[in-house]
């Protein structure tokens, strides 16, 4: 065999060996239902503004196998004083959208992400650089073949270009989260969840990659059924290396209060001409401890605004929606030995069905 080819083989065998070169395998989506979901969430370091973006892919109907997977992106951001902006559900985004989750991916490279609305705001021109590993990946079975199986990445920097409500705001850095999914599940099915994230926005001077100190991840999956389905944890990096997983049996989650409805926006826009529902209330706090032995953490979150994305839902007609919460957030905790506490803006999503079901 000659050497090039020898050469080719052995990259190939590599490169196998390694997993996919995307972040998710190279295979089709077979059925409805079936996703692929790419989430990115990001504030920027003094907190005046935050970012939440989904792309995600959905299979074609069963009857239908040889029909192209369908394609479904939204962009929202946020600026302080002057609330939620969002795209519909067809924003345009850079090919390949960047993830942290394609291989190779070297810490010190910065890659391109742009997202934006058709109309041309709000929207995003963003060099996004990893700092940190990822968590282990985690999978959540529930009512029957429904299932979701995620892995999710904190300390992502962002610096670039933001446009909100039609105003350019350049060169602002951010600090985020990044989360791939994939699975089968309809959102009825899926009961409600609680996301959060918490970077410390101090640079770390020790760290080579400018991974912050301290960064909090926390997600809690409430299906109707079975009953025993609930899953979630607590999860904290430093420095960029996952360094405790709390499971669910050591968290504790708490709510307090009602965020008031004239603080709700609706999105997309077209939301507003569909019949929906009364949502379901908003909570105004939200505490999150986990303990284990000695190590423990508490996430102290206050809600300033929210917006409530109306999904609509494949499997039936029972409303379904998505509340991202931004605001002020406090971590204190102690992890084998060494204590910590920063005050900073986090995102938190509240999801489930309308009218309070």
């Amino acid at each position: 065999m000659p050497a090039y080819l020898k050469s080719e083989t052995s990259v190939a065998r590599a490169r196998f060996a390694l997993g996919p070169q995307g972040p998710f395998p190279e295979c089709r989506l077979s059925r409805d239902l079936e996703r692929r979901w790419l989430h990115y969430a990001l504030l920027s370091r003094d907190g005046e503004f935050g970012l939440v973006a989904n792309v995600a892919l959905l299979g074609p109907p069963e009857e239908n196998s040889s029909a192209r997977p369908r394609m479904t992106s939204i962009l929202l951001v946020y600026r302080r004083g002057a609330g939620w902006k969002s795209s519909q559900f067809n924003a345009e985004t850079s090919v390949p959208q960047w993830s942290a989750f394609r291989q190779p991916h070297s810490f010190n490279s910065e890659s391109e992400l742009r997202i934006r609305s058709t109309r041309g705001h709000p929207a995003v021109n963003l060099r996004l650089q990893r700092t940190s590993h990822p968590c282990t990946s985690q999978c959540a079975p529930f009512a029957g073949r429904h299932h979701l199986r995620w892995q999710s990445e904190t300390g992502v920097v962002a610096r670039g270009d933001w446009t909100h409500d039609g105003v350019l705001y350049p060169n602002i850095e951010a600090i985020g989260y990044h989360e791939r999914v994939r699975g089968f599940w309809g959102w009825p099915e899926m009961g409600g969840w609680v996301f959060g994230f918490a970077n410390d926005p101090a640079l770390d001077p020790s760290s080579e990659t400018s991974a912050p100190p301290t960064a909090i991840v926390f997600t809690l999956i409430q299906p109707d059924e079975p009953a025993d389905a609930a899953t979630g944890s607590v999860m904290l990096w430093r420095s960029g290396r996952l360094r405790r997983h709390f499971p669910r049996r050591c968290v504790t989650v708490s709510v307090r209060g009602s965020l008031d409805r004239d603080r709700v926006c609706h999105v997309p826009d077209l939301s507003n001409l569909f019949g929906v529902p009364a949502m379901a209330p908003v909570p105004r706090r939200l505490v999150i401890s986990a303990n284990m032995g000695p190590d423990w953490t508490m996430v102290d979150f206050s809600c300033d605004a929210a917006a409530r994305v109306v999904i609509p839902s494949e499997t039936g007609i029972k409303p379904y929606s998505v509340h991202e919460l931004i605001g002020a957030v406090s971590v204190a905790g102690s992890v084998s030995g060494r204590t910590f506490a920063f005050d900073t803006y986090g995102i938190v999503e509240f999801a489930g069905g309308a009218g309070g079901d």
